[in-house]
């Protein structure tokens, strides 16, 4: 069995006021209200995304076990 590892994101500040890209980038990552989760692969593009907005989000680390 393979783990696939993920990553939960939950937005903890609003992007009003905030730079229109990273207005963009949490659009992207699917995030639109505060307090919405994704979870998301666990990726360079993903991480990339993240690093950006870390600021307004809440970062976990999850593993699956994909069969």
């Amino acid at each position: 069995m393979e783990k696939m590892k993920k990553i939960k994101i939950t937005l903890k500040k609003s992007p009003i006021n905030k730079i229109k890209k990273h207005k963009l980038t949490l659009k992207a990552l699917g995030l639109r209200k505060i307090g919405r989760s994704r979870i998301l692969p666990d990726n360079e593009a993903v991480r990339g995304m993240i690093n950006k907005v870390s600021y307004m989000l809440e970062i976990q680390e999850i593993n699956d076990e994909v069969k």
